[in-house]
């Protein structure tokens, strides 16, 4: 049972302790009966507790939890607006719930019953999938893909390019994890978008991103998909992106505030790339044409060079370098000194001296020397 938090009217006149609102007790009650219709698989329970829209727009989520702790409540009258937390999780792929802010628009009849007009993502939260449409469930033997708007043929294609990507990323960097992973498919970049809480703006050209807390061992990735951008990549681009994105999951509790972007990107695409056969040149095609114009990075990429600002050149030498670098480490120092190496980065709780010690410990060297090394790896490979 989901704890009860009380709205409390401060009692005026004389002295006192507050006095709770009943009504924020009778909404908790409604929100357990929706949460459990939901989890039943009950539309007569659910709509008794108000609107059914949402319910057949989660039938295919397959759910292991869902709960609503109401935090807030502000009433006029017979209706109310309550703040709540919805916390759900997916059988078989989260370890812990997911969280979501909630806003609950909710009326009361005659009899003083309330029951819900509407829920909605609370300002500022970012919207679930099924707030966008009814979400369709393909299952894969690693994977779990759910999409809003696609076709059930395309949503297969992403659960094969998860279902490949999950043993290569075990093969690279090996079987700590869960090694499975859930793609989520939205109808647009808008749709996307909405998912991440942010402008579409910022992830035009961008085919996915994956979710999810780093530094810990995070209950709950998922790799987003663009699918105006992925629906612009070749087969081998798709499966790229996506192993790409299921190496940030692998990696996810190694990589902390210590992590430089070149190194998780970097390390992503290495092993996005590892198994493909493509040339150094044909992998990293911005930064290939500036070596051959002479144009030699100083140094390794800042985090900043990673923003999405338009610059989609420099954000191709950004990544570019960054792989390079990681694929330097693996030529010269082996595959598994690279995981090493990464994990030993991951293991700082601050960025100050983290690259340096573990570049000191695991490699042998310093990062004025790494540097020389990687610019002449630039000129032999890409020159």
């Amino acid at each position: 049972m989901v704890a009860l938090v009380l709205l409390l009217v401060v009692l005026t006149g004389c002295g006192g302790r507050p006095a709770a609102d009943p009504a924020a007790a009778d909404v908790q009650r409604l929100l357990d009966r929706r949460a459990a219709a939901v989890l039943d698989h009950d539309e007569r329970a659910y709509a008794r507790t108000g609107t059914g829209a949402g319910f057949a727009r989660l039938r295919a989520v397959p759910l292991a939890d869902w709960s609503y702790r109401v935090t807030g409540l502000h009433r006029t009258g017979d209706t109310a607006t309550a703040d709540a937390e919805l916390r759900y999780r997916l059988a078989g792929y989260d370890r812990a719930p997911v969280t979501a802010g909630r806003a609950l628009r909710l009326s009361r009849d005659a009899d003083g019953k309330w029951s819900v007009d509407a829920d909605r993502p609370a300002k500022k939260s970012a919207q679930q999938l099924w707030d966008q449409g009814p979400v369709q469930a393909v299952r894969g033997a690693h994977s779990l893909v759910l999409g809003v708007g696609q076709s059930g043929r395309s949503l297969r294609d992403y659960a094969g390019l998860a279902d490949r990507a999950v043993p290569a990323v075990s093969q690279a960097w090996g079987t700590d994890w869960g090694r499975s992973v859930v793609v989520l498919v939205p109808k647009s970049l808008e749709g996307m978008a909405g998912l991440l809480g942010s402008p579409a703006s910022s992830y035009r050209g961008i085919a996915a991103v994956t979710t999810g807390e780093t530094g810990a061992r995070a209950p709950a990735d998922r790799v987003i998909v663009n699918p105006d951008a992925f629906a612009l990549l070749g087969g081998l681009g798709e499966q790229v992106v996506v192993t790409h994105e299921t190496t940030h999951v692998a990696t996810r509790r190694h990589t902390t505030a210590a992590t430089p972007l070149w190194l998780s990107e970097g390390y992503a695409d290495w092993v996005g790339y590892r198994a493909t056969g493509r040339t150094p040149r044909e992998a990293a095609p911005e930064l290939s044409r500036a070596v051959t114009q002479g144009r030699i990075p100083a140094g390794l990429p800042d985090d900043e060079d990673f923003g999405f600002t338009g610059d989609a050149s420099r954000l191709a030498r950004a990544y570019e370098s960054g792989w390079t670098a990681c694929r330097l480490i693996s030529d010269r120092w082996g595959e598994t000194r690279l995981g090493e190496f990464y994990r030993a980065v991951g293991e700082h709780q601050k960025r100050a001296g983290a690259v340096e010690e573990a570049m000191r410990e695991v490699l042998g060297t310093t990062p004025e020397e790494f540097t020389g090394l990687w610019q002449e790896y630039l000129r032999e490979q890409l020159g």
